[in-house]
C-alpha cells in the first residue's frame, strides 16, 4: 500500500501571511489539524499545526495589558509560528514507511510531493484508518488472539486450519511476542463459532492469548 491510495487531497493549505487567530478559525471550520503552508506559486515552504497556531504569543507579553496582548496576537501571522522545511514524502512512498517517518520524529502528518509540487497530506488518521482496515475492527466475527513459533510455514498451518473449518479471514496483523521466538497474531474470522476456532488453534500455537465474538461498528 503507498502513500498516494490513502493521502488526503486536493490538500488544504495556507499562506504564511495569514494572521494566526484567522488561521485557526479555518482549521476548525476545516476539521483539521494542521495545514501545509504554500507561497504565492503554491510552493511548499513550511507546515503549522493547530497546537502552533494556540500556542502563539507575543514575545514581550510579559509586561502588556491585555488589550495590548490581543493586539500583538492579532498581528502574529502563520510565518511566524509554522514549521519550516518539513520532512515530507513522494506520493510512492509505503504507508509503513511514512508511519516510521511520523513516529521517530514525533509528527502527525506528512505533506506529499510529486516533482516538488505538493499533491497531497497523509496523517496519523490515515493510519489509524489503515490499521482499523487491517484488523478488521469494523467487521463482525471472532477475534483472536495467539502466541505462535517463530518458524517458517507455522502462519500456513494457522490459516489452513480456518479454511478447513470454512472461515474466512476478514483481518489479520502481528507483532512481537513475549520473546524474540515467538510472534503475536491478531486475526478477525467471520464464518466460524468462537469454540471451533478456539479448538482448531490450540494445537497449533504456544498459547491463546484472547478470543472473543465482536459485533463490528460502522
Amino acid at each position: 500500500m503507498l502513500v498516494k491510495e490513502r493521502m488526503s487531497h486536493p490538500v488544504l493549505t495556507i499562506t504564511p501571511d495569514v494572521p494566526v487567530q484567522e488561521a485557526l478559525a479555518r482549521m476548525r471550520n476545516d476539521k483539521v489539524r494542521r495545514y501545509p503552508v504554500v507561497d504565492k506559486r503554491g510552493k511548499l515552504i513550511g507546515i503549522v499545526t493547530d497546537s502552533d497556531l494556540m500556542n502563539a504569543s507575543p514575545s514581550e507579553a510579559t509586561t502588556l495589558s491585555v488589550w495590548e496582548i490581543n493586539y500583538l496576537l492579532s498581528r502574529i501571522t502563520v510565518e511566524r509560528v509554522m514549521t519550516r522545511n518539513p520532512i515530507t514524502v513522494s506520493e510512492d512512498t509505503t504507508v509503513e514507511e511514512a508511519a516510521r517517518i511520523m513516529a521517530d520524529n514525533k509528527i502527525g502528518g506528512l505533506p506529499v510531493l510529486r516533482d516538488n509540487r505538493l499533491v497531497g497530506i497523509i496523517t496519523e488518521t490515515d493510519l489509524f484508518k489503515i490499521f482499523l482496515e487491517m484488523l478488521g475492527a469494523r467487521t463482525a466475527g471472532v477475534r483472536v488472539t495467539v502466541e505462535v513459533p517463530d518458524t517458517p510455514g507455522k502462519l500456513h498451518e494457522i490459516t489452513g486450519a480456518i479454511y478447513q473449518l470454512g472461515g474466512n479471514i476478514q483481518g489479520m496483523g502481528a507483532v512481537l511476542g513475549e520473546t524474540s521466538e515467538t510472534r503475536t497474531l491478531t486475526l478477525k474470522v467471520t464464518g466460524v463459532s468462537l469454540d471451533a476456532l478456539k479448538s482448531a488453534l490450540q494445537p497449533l500455537v504456544e498459547k491463546v492469548v484472547d478470543i472473543r465474538e465482536e459485533k463490528g461498528a460502522l
